[in-house]
């Protein structure tokens, strides 16, 4: 396990940072898929552990939740657009052939939602930011403090063909809405962190090249001002920057 930010690690895994489970406190920020229990379990063997969050009910960050749960005693949290999904009512990774491959192959058991999430609340001190298009319900964990946003798969930082780093959107075949979900970049964005955790890739560091990243989207019409990203960023940076003049 390894600490990327005060007090969040990353459970360790194989090679590469390919399927992330987070630990913010004593909250554990995803389930990965349900081949990752042993490994989970294992690294929480020992440790204080009062909830399961997830950034959103796919088969990939779903997949061992009932077992955590479960083993653990403990909770259960999603957003309230993807407590359906998580409680068994509506596919976790959508009707398509592959959704339906990767939910077979990866997807654990529905599990009763005891605590239901919506935009403004706060887990483990981060505050939950409603990022929809991936998932109807996916989410970004945001802490004020030091910027740190645990994303979900708003993004990834790796490509799935070469396993190389890389900015990237999901893959459009397991959206809900690209579109949308572009749009949630964008507003990730306009939260100006300073480290970015995705849900698969490692830990991003270079808000340069994220706001590159950003930029070059394609533009779908959905920005909420109208304003391109830099400018809202832009925007931002003053705002922080007379505040703390006063």
């Amino acid at each position: 396990m390894r600490e990327l930010a005060d007090g969040v690690w990353r459970l360790s895994q194989r090679l590469r940072p390919m399927v992330n489970v987070y630990l913010a406190g004593d909250v554990l920020i995803d389930a990965g898929r349900r081949q990752d229990r042993g490994r989970i379990l294992d690294q929480l063997d020992g440790r204080p552990l009062s909830m399961l969050a997830l950034t959103h009910a796919h088969a990939d960050h779903q997949g061992s939740a009932h077992e955590v749960c479960e083993t653990r005693r403990v909770p259960l949290a999603c957003h309230a657009d993807d407590v359906d999904a998580m409680e068994g009512r509506r596919s976790i990774s959508g009707t398509s052939a592959i959704g339906r491959l990767v939910t077979r192959t990866w997807g654990g058991p529905p599990h009763p939602v005891d605590r239901v999430l919506t935009d403004g609340d706060e887990v483990a001190g981060f505050r939950v930011v409603h990022a929809p298009g991936h998932s109807p319900g996916e989410v970004i964990f945001f802490r004020e403090s030091d910027r740190v946003a645990i994303c979900g798969d708003v993004i990834r930082s790796i490509s799935y063909l070469t396993t190389r780093p890389k900015l990237l959107e999901p893959p459009a075949a397991f959206n809900d809405d690209s579109a949308q979900n572009r749009e949630s970049i964008r507003r990730l964005a306009r939260l100006r962190p300073s480290l970015i955790l995705p849900g698969h890739g490692g830990a991003v560091h270079d808000m340069q090249a994220f706001e590159r990243f950003v930029a070059g989207l394609p533009d779908d019409g959905a920005a909420e001002t109208g304003a391109s990203t830099a400018e809202a960023v832009a925007g931002t940076r003053r705002e922080d920057e007379r505040a703390a003049v006063r």
